[in-house]
């Protein structure tokens, strides 16, 4: 007699692998949305940054050999002043495309200069926490990190109505692990402390494909608690 198959075992070793399978879509769409943003930042800067500066240069020296009427004065002082405007936009698209902060000066200052702005932007007091030394880790492991900080700060900022916020970043041999805390008004009692946002799904799902953890908790005192490990090595590299 042959032996029978359990459909409910055989049932459950189907959605794993479609699981596993979604899994590894995401993250190969993440890892090529990263690229594309990455390809375009730099085209950004090397393209239309250069080319505004160079009109900016252009425009200093016509308005030294051109008469010196109030009238052409004021508006080569207005167009200078579009042209500044123009390329203060492009570097705020190129950061928020890419942070080549991120690969040029490292994990550090990247995390660190997020949560000054955040700091500045909305007024809210920010105690960020890094190791004296370098995180040394894989480019898709800072980029992870990076995006949920972003998308840690942009909830509280729409959402915890909180004051002041902790960030806390350490490491050790094995993985890097980072705590986001705010003081606002936490979770809703009634709901379930899930992560139902696109954001922080968009957030764990590009965790998870590294090997990584991400749990949002409420905090009894009040405040909510973004924690996510990533490991040094991920089975993703």
């Amino acid at each position: 007699m042959s032996a029978q198959t359990d459909p409910n075992k055989e049932a459950a070793q189907a959605d794993a692998e479609r699981a596993a399978d979604l899994s590894e879509l995401l993250g190969h769409v993440n890892t090529s949305w990263d690229n594309e943003r990455r390809a375009l930042s730099r085209q950004l800067h090397d393209s239309l940054g250069s080319s505004l500066t160079a009109l900016t240069m252009h425009l200093s020296l016509l308005t030294q050999k051109m008469p010196q009427e109030a009238a052409l004065l004021d508006r080569a002082a207005t167009m200078k002043q579009l042209l500044l405007n123009v390329i203060e936009t492009n570097r705020q698209m190129q950061m928020k495309l890419w942070n080549d902060k991120l690969e040029f000066l490292g994990v550090n200052v990247a995390l660190g200069e997020l949560a000054a702005q955040f700091a500045e932007q909305h007024k809210i007091t920010v105690r960020c926490s890094l190791p004296d030394d370098e995180l040394i880790c894989p480019r898709n492991v800072g980029v992870a990190l990076l995006r949920t900080l972003e998308e840690a700060l942009s909830n509280i900022a729409t959402h915890a109505n909180a004051t002041e916020v902790d960030i806390i970043i350490d490491d050790n041999d094995e993985a890097l692990m980072m705590t986001v805390k705010d003081n606002g008004k936490g979770l809703p009692a009634r709901e379930a402390v899930e992560m139902s946002k696109h954001g922080l799904r968009s957030v764990r799902e590009r965790v998870h494909y590294l090997g990584g953890s991400l749990n949002l908790t409420a905090n009894p005192q009040g405040g909510t608690a973004l924690s996510v490990v990533l490991p040094r090595i991920t089975p993703k590299e």
